[in-house]
């Protein structure tokens, strides 16, 4: 059987598996639209919240970054983890306690201001749109390569399927499915990384693996990629972060963004008391886990196996001829996501850190530039082939990346099409719309998010990865700061909290599209990724923590020079603290 018709036995397997899901849980009403009735067990809510937080940055980019940038991009790893861990914390049980639908409507009813609603909801489509862009991103990037189409294509089919569950479900429909996705990608995950692991060290556990032995050296499997690495003119893979201060906010910056995502924060609201959110708090903690701390071990061994295969007798000899480059390379050279350009006309893969630095080197041998591009993204998807594992667990994986995809992509749909027919069309527009008129508003409305969203996929600012750390920004930025000061301040009012909002997402975004070209104003292009110009050396990716600081400081100087919330607010906000039980605050 060839490779593809296992990949698609493998991937309209799980498609077909998600569709019937969501046919068989099929949302009634709006509450099962919104929150899946508010009666998902806990276990299962943890699965499920694992799924809808690991996207396709999580599954496809993330361990991409690590082998490509070694220590400095463990900020990825460390950052999401660490923003889980508060969200779990300090959001979930007090949100779930307030009993409502959505982040915005507890911000509109917290700071009771339709204004604090309407500007919450704009935060909550702008962050939820850049995020399912890197989603949609790495749909395409997996189609692309697995099932033999062009990327463009491949977004379409994931629209359509994606259409095909998410809007006949709901939350409801979207739950059960996510967690027949986490077992897929889960699985997908680990078992390409236990062969390789094993191949590599001996150690069937990846994580153990990634400190012991490189069996065919001897020596320690991160020094024997230090010493590759190395003498093809790279940092050392776990060298030291120059700019302590960036790594900071950017972590910082991914922590509290992490927290502040809203399609992560509803999931918390289907479950049917406090302790049940803490309870799935938990179980996703243990769900993540497994894939965070498999990722590095992945990466590590991607860049060992990607860098060997192209110097088989070591970076100082002689790289493999083009001619007789591995199956893998010319597959994914088909996706446009491998280039290969002949600089010295030998015949031969050079692939190294074209650097002023190592110009000397590189010209003793014979070198002429580097002549390879690797897209980040691939790496994962290729492990299977770059180690000669069997066709199955090729499938496994192309199942996996897109189920790590389309399940996150499902969640910020979920999140976009509330906040427009929820929000905006009952909270605003049309408050006695029925109950059947607003689940068909809720049902349009994501529908339309999905064409747009496939269409922004087809045109990315980024990589899947470097887009969603985007949306991390602006989620820090503008949601987290409100959430926060909503449930720990009695003080702020909703002039303060509209102005923090404000100020938080307006400086994020400027910055952001100032530094990375995106304004097309004459002379900004020069500000594209030149770390000197960028304001104390802060990476556009990093300005979410100053934006969330910005959005703080000008809340609580405003609060302080206007009115206090009323008293029943401030009532509200002190039992909202002591989440003892479900909706005791609201009387839900």
């Amino acid at each position: 059987m060839s490779q593809f018709a296992i990949n698609l036995i493998f991937v309209g397997g799980s498609f077909a598996l998600y569709i019937a899901i969501a046919i068989w849980a099929r949302a009634g009403s709006t509450k099962e639209f919104y929150v899946a009735g508010g009666g998902v067990h806990p276990v299962m809510n943890g699965m499920a919240t694992a799924a809808d937080w690991m996207s396709a940055a999580s599954f496809i980019s993330m361990a991409g970054l690590i082998a490509a940038g070694g220590y400095a991009n463990s900020t990825y790893l460390m950052g999401w983890t660490g923003g889980y861990v508060l969200l779990a914390m300090l959001l979930a049980p007090y949100l779930r306690k307030f009993g409502k639908f959505t982040v915005p409507e507890f911000i509109g009813d917290r700071f009771y201001s339709k204004n604090a609603r309407f500007v919450a909801v704009a935060c909550l489509i702008i962050a939820s749109v850049t995020y399912v862009i890197g989603q949609m991103t790495g749909a395409g990037v997996a189609f692309s390569r697995f099932l033999e189409v062009e990327s463009s294509t491949g977004l379409i089919i994931a629209g359509v399927i994606v259409f095909l569950y998410a809007v006949m479900g709901g939350m409801k429909g979207i739950t059960y499915t996510q967690v027949a996705q986490y077992v897929v990608l889960i699985i997908a995950y680990t078992i390409p990384a236990v062969f390789i692991s094993l191949q590599l060290t001996g150690n069937f556990l990846p994580p153990l693996g990634l400190f012991s032995d490189h069996i065919e050296s001897g020596v320690p499997l991160l020094q024997k990629l230090d010493m590759v690495v190395r003498d093809l003119g790279f940092v050392d893979y776990t060298a030291d972060v120059s700019n302590k201060l960036n790594m900071v906010l950017f972590t910082l910056s991914l922590m509290i963004g992490t927290a502040g995502l809203p399609h992560v924060i509803i999931r918390f609201f289907t479950v049917p008391k406090v302790s049940d959110a803490r309870w799935s708090a938990g179980w996703a903690l243990v769900f993540i886990a497994l894939l965070y701390l498999t990722a590095p071990a992945v990466a590590s061994m991607a860049r060992l196996n990607l860098l060997t295969t192209i110097y088989p007798a070591g970076p100082t000899a002689d790289a493999i001829e083009y001619a007789e480059r591995p199956d893998w390379i010319k597959n994914w050279e088909l996706t446009g996501l491998i280039k290969f350009e002949d600089k010295n006309n030998d015949g031969r893969i050079q692939l190294y850190n074209d650097s002023a630095a190592f110009k000397a080197t590189a010209d003793e041998r014979g070198w002429n530039g580097n002549e390879l591009t690797v897209n980040n993204d691939i790496l994962v998807l290729a492990n299977p082939e770059i180690a000669n594992l069997p066709g199955w667990v090729v499938g496994l994986i192309a199942a996996g990346g897109l189920a790590a995809a389309l399940s996150t992509a499902a969640g910020l749909l979920l999140a976009i099409s509330s906040a427009i027919s929820h929000d905006l069309i009952k909270g605003s527009i049309n408050p006695d719309i029925s109950e059947k008129g607003e689940l068909l508003a809720a049902r349009i409305s994501m529908a339309v998010a999905i064409v747009v969203a496939t269409w922004l996929g087809m045109n990315p600012p980024g990589f899947a990865a470097q887009v969603v750390a985007l949306a991390f920004g602006i989620a820090a930025a503008s949601i987290f700061p409100a959430l926060m000061m909503g449930i720990f301040s009695k003080r702020v009012n909703n002039k303060g909290a509209i102005a923090g909002m404000l100020a938080g997402l307006l400086s994020t975004v400027i910055y952001i599209f100032l530094f990375l070209g995106w304004f097309f104003i004459p002379g900004t292009a020069t500000l594209a990724n030149t770390p000197d110009n960028w304001l104390f050396g802060i990476s556009p990716l990093s300005f979410g923590a100053v934006g969330a600081m910005i959005n703080f400081i000008v809340a609580f100087i405003v609060s302080s020079a206007t009115e206090p919330p009323p008293a029943r607010i401030q009532e509200l906000v002190e039992s909202v603290r002591y989440p003892k039980g479900a909706g005791s605050a609201t009387g839900h």
